[in-house]
């Protein structure tokens, strides 16, 4: 025999409200409807459920045992319920996110950890690729939403919110051979760079890129590994690197004619021929108002 919904709701019923009667005005039915389920119930179950010997109906130790495996059935239901009623009001499937590999995603994440207490039935997807990947994958419908940083012209296809910022650190190894010193930022024009960009594309946005020699990877984690290992130097988030800096693994460059800090904008991105959903809107404004 197996429960059902309505099995399982009369069932709790009568646990939480400690009666046939209590629970039929909840359930709006008459008792004696009650007592007859639960008599049914029991007797496909092949057991009692309740010990009818006390002035009030007291679950049984095999009533017991199945108490928490109901309730999970029944929130599970009620989420079913609410999450068919959000799709029938604008709630997407399934929502495919696209983030830049140099992106921190704590503030995303964070986003994301709120939205599916919104909506816990939502499928998330969150993929990761170099930026100018990533904007493909929005432009070829792959993700509805991308976090990007902003480019120098505006794309007419695009709209876009603003979500934070970021501070691009030059960093090298200290096994580095020009780790010491304080160089010009025009001398790592001859020193090879570490870059995060894909394998095909052509960079859109050249201005992390400062060396005329440098070397590709499409993960931020292989980038400043390679970086570590003294390979190369690196353009990296701030917010990234501050305990590879704190722990000494990585240092950063002092410039005796610069800061050292390329500002950087993160936009949430999508296309204005797909206007978003709401739970991409909802992440969206999450993101926005986020500290």
């Amino acid at each position: 025999m197996s429960f059902t919904s309505d099995s399982v709701q009369l069932f709790l019923a009568v646990v939480e409200r400690g009666s046939f009667s209590a629970a039929a005005r909840a359930l709006g039915k008459v008792p004696s409807a009650v007592s007859m389920g639960i008599a049914n119930l029991e007797a496909e179950l092949g057991y009692p459920l309740f010990d009818r010997s006390h002035r009030e109906p007291v679950p049984t130790d095999l009533a017991l045992a199945l108490i928490p495996h109901a309730r999970l059935m029944a929130e599970q239901l009620k989420q079913l319920q609410v999450h068919a009623l959000q799709l029938s009001q604008g709630l997407e499937s399934k929502l495919s996110i696209g983030v830049g590999a140099d992106i921190n995603t704590r503030r995303l994440l964070a986003a994301i950890g709120e939205l599916s207490e919104q909506f816990p039935l939502l499928d998330i997807e969150v993929l990761t690729a170099p930026q100018d990947d990533v904007l493909q994958l929005l432009h070829s419908g792959r993700v509805q939403l991308c976090l990007a940083y902003a480019g120098l012209s505006v794309n007419v296809l695009e709209r876009f919110q603003f979500v934070g910022s970021e501070q691009l650190m030059a960093c090298f190894s200290p096994r580095h051979p020009q780790a010491g010193g304080e160089p010009f930022l025009e001398d790592l024009v001859r020193v090879r760079q570490i870059l995060v960009a894909g394998r095909d594309l052509p960079l859109s946005d050249c201005r992390p890129l400062v060396g005329q020699s440098y070397w590709r990877t499409d993960t931020l984690g292989m980038a400043l590994e390679m970086v570590e290992a003294g390979l190369g130097w690196g353009n990296f988030p701030q917010s990234v690197v501050a305990p590879l800096l704190a722990a000494g693994r990585l240092r950063r460059l002092n410039f005796k004619n610069i800061e050292n800090g390329l500002a950087m904008v993160v936009n949430a991105v999508w296309l204005k021929n797909q206007p978003l959903h709401k739970g991409a809107s909802a992440l969206v404004n999450m993101l926005a108002s986020a500290d």
